[in-house]
């Protein structure tokens, strides 16, 4: 069964390749959907898999690129959303 989390990430997390590192670690644990950079320093990311798939992806996003400093993850359920790839969204 899938499902859709919306999940921000705050604090160091914008000029580190956080995008980046995001999307191969999406397309590693098998989640599809996006991420992008929000104007207040923040990172927004949708993404659909499983529970299990979703549980190991928001552990990654605590760690984040090898430059970044995570200080949060707010995550909330949403409706499911299905997409064919994970992808950086400009």
């Amino acid at each position: 069964m899938l499902f859709t989390k919306e999940i921000i990430i705050t604090g160091k997390v914008q000029g580190v390749f956080f995008r980046r590192y995001t999307c191969e670690a999406a397309d590693a644990i098998g989640i599809t959907g996006f991420v992008k950079n929000h104007p207040d320093q923040s990172v927004y990311i949708l993404a659909t898999g499983t529970n299990e798939q979703l549980e190991e992806f928001i552990n990654w996003c605590w760690q984040g690129s090898p430059r970044s400093k995570v200080e949060k993850v707010e995550v909330k359920e949403t409706g499911v959303q299905q997409f064919n790839s994970f992808k950086v969204e400009r």
